[in-house]
C-alpha cells in the first residue's frame, strides 16, 4: 500500500494581503480597459503609434497581477503604491484615468491601512486567547 502524504496546509493572508491583493485585481481590469481607450481615442502624443495604448494596459495589467501576488512583504506593498502612481500619470494622456487613479488609489490605501489595524489587531487577540485544551 502506498500512503500519499498530506497536503501542505495553506499559508496564513492576513488582511492588509488578502486586501490589497484583491483590489490589484480588480483593478488590473480598468487598467487593461483604460489601454484600450488609450488605442481607442488615439490619446497617446504625435509620433507614438496608438497600439501602444494596447501595449502599456496589458503590461500594466499584468504588473497589477503579479503584484497582487508580492503584497505580503513591505516592498510588495510600496510597488503597488508605484503603481498607482503611474495609473496617475496616465492622465496626461487621458483625463478619466485621473478618476481611476483616485478611485482605486483609494481602495489600496484602505485596503493596506485599515488590513495591517485588521492584522495588528487579530495578532493581539491571538495572543491573548488561552490555548485550547482539549
Amino acid at each position: 500500500m502506498t500512503s500519499k502524504a498530506a497536503p501542505k496546509p495553506r499559508r496564513a493572508r492576513g488582511a492588509a494581503e488578502s486586501l490589497a491583493s484583491i483590489v490589484l485585481a480588480f483593478e488590473s481590469i480598468i487598467v487593461f480597459l483604460g489601454g484600450l481607450v488609450l488605442y481607442g481615442l488615439k490619446a497617446l502624443p504625435a509620433g507614438i503609434e496608438p497600439w501602444w495604448g494596447i501595449v502599456a494596459g496589458t503590461v500594466m495589467a499584468i504588473l497589477m497581477i503579479l503584484t497582487g501576488r508580492l503584497v505580503r512583504y513591505r516592498w510588495g506593498i510600496a510597488l503597488g503604491w508605484v503603481l498607482q502612481v503611474v495609473v496617475a500619470l496616465g492622465a496626461f494622456f487621458e483625463p478619466a484615468l485621473l478618476i481611476v487613479a483616485v478611485i482605486f488609489g483609494g481602495m489600496y490605501a484602505y485596503a493596506t491601512i485599515k488590513g495591517a489595524a485588521l492584522d495588528r489587531r487579530n495578532a493581539q487577540l491571538a495572543a491573548s486567547t488561552p490555548p485550547d485544551e482539549s
